[in-house]
């Protein structure tokens, strides 16, 4: 396909309630949005890396900069067959997948409007609905997440993930695995912790959870291999993993059991569905994170979720989960059973409303081919 236009739009979501990790607090969601149009046909993708660089050294602002200086104008105009040409054409720019994975996902959900095609159905889906997880952020109280986490169970959601920090950790989860003796929980804990809080682990390993979720340095392997050694709890890799070349090494090193895929932190859909099946041939269990994308962005994730070896429920959430207003028409919701559907139409049925994505647009910049 040639591009003939790319829009790109720095946008801010405000949440609900504040998202508080272990890496802080952020009460709006800063995100990235691409457009991209190719003769009649139009596509959307998002990458939403937060405000600061807290989660990965890059920031929805670097990211429009990124693309607006750099990577939109090299593209517009090109013409490109693969998500792969159009990665190749950028792969001179060292790191940065968040800024790339905006181009890349807009690029899939053009193509799958043109082609007529669902957007799962052009990544290698097999499934016609996923599992969504329940996901609960630093709380209030102890009170305030035993609440929350009821009802999530009540609803059926089949797992819930905590975010854990210091002073937000062990007594929490003695708390909650008391009131929910057999419900399935994972905590993440955002490259919180050092190996120094071996003990924290060994305490951690006796409560029964899925999984330990980026514990430490967030580039580190070699240390997580080491943490994985000494406990029995399964380590789930995220923010150490942004390429097929980490999760070869990761393998190599015996680093993580289970693998979150996220497609702005690995560079778009290409490289998450590469993942995927590295892990699969691996045999190493994956599932789909989340970065608390508008429904643009969730809709992409809910397509990706429908490969086969995305086992674990995915951290796809209703957009009435943090957002009053979403910015596509329909929003997020869920279907029978805490699942999503994949699309049934070309690319994904969440369409963006102009109107909400100008007024929460505070930068935007316009390329057109020559």
């Amino acid at each position: 396909m040639r591009i003939d236009r790319i829009e790109v739009f720095q946008v801010k979501l405000p949440l609900i309630y504040p998202w508080k990790t272990a890496y802080g607090e952020d009460a709006d969601i800063h995100s990235v949005l691409v457009r991209m149009v190719s003769g009649e046909h139009e596509g959307w993708g998002e990458t939403t890396p937060f405000f600061a660089p807290t989660y990965s050294p890059e920031t929805a602002s670097t990211v429009f900069i990124l693309n607006q200086e750099v990577f939109c104008p090299l593209l517009v105009g090109k013409s490109f067959d693969t998500a792969g040409e159009l990665l190749d054409a950028l792969a001179v720019f060292k790191g940065n997948p968040f800024a790339k994975s905006g181009p890349e996902t807009a690029w899939w959900d053009l193509q799958a409007r043109m082609v007529g095609q669902p957007l799962g159905r052009l990544l290698g889906a097999t499934r016609t609905r996923v599992d969504a997880g329940s996901d609960f952020g630093v709380q209030d109280s102890f009170d305030m997440l035993l609440e929350k986490i009821q009802g999530a169970v009540d609803a059926g959601f089949k797992r819930t993930k905590l975010k854990v920090r210091r002073g937000w950790d062990l007594d929490m989860l003695k708390v909650v695995r008391a009131a929910f003796p057999t419900h399935t929980f994972h905590i993440d804990c955002n490259s919180g912790y050092t190996l120094d809080d071996l003990a924290l682990f060994k305490a951690v390993d006796k409560l029964g959870l899925a999984m330990i979720e980026q514990p430490l340095f967030h580039r580190d392997l070699h240390d997580h291999a080491e943490l994985q050694r000494r406990i029995e709890t399964p380590i789930c890799l995220d923010e150490s993993i942004t390429s097929i070349r980490d999760m070869e090494l990761a393998v190599e090193l015996g680093s993580c059991r289970y693998l979150n895929i996220k497609m702005g932190r690995v560079g778009g859909l290409s490289i998450a569905v590469a993942l995927h099946d590295f892990a699969r041939d691996e045999g190493i269990p994956c599932w789909v994170g989340g970065m608390l994308e508008s429904g643009i962005g969730g809709g992409l994730a809910i397509e990706l979720a429908g490969l086969s070896s995305f086992t674990y429920p995915a951290d796809l959430f209703p957009s009435s989960f943090f957002y009053r207003e979403d910015l596509t028409e329909p929003d997020l919701r869920l279907s029978t059973g805490c699942t999503f559907e994949l699309s049934k139409v070309p690319g994904t049925p969440y369409q963006p409303i102009p109107e909400r994505v100008a007024a929460r647009s505070y930068r935007h910049a316009v390329f057109e081919a020559a």
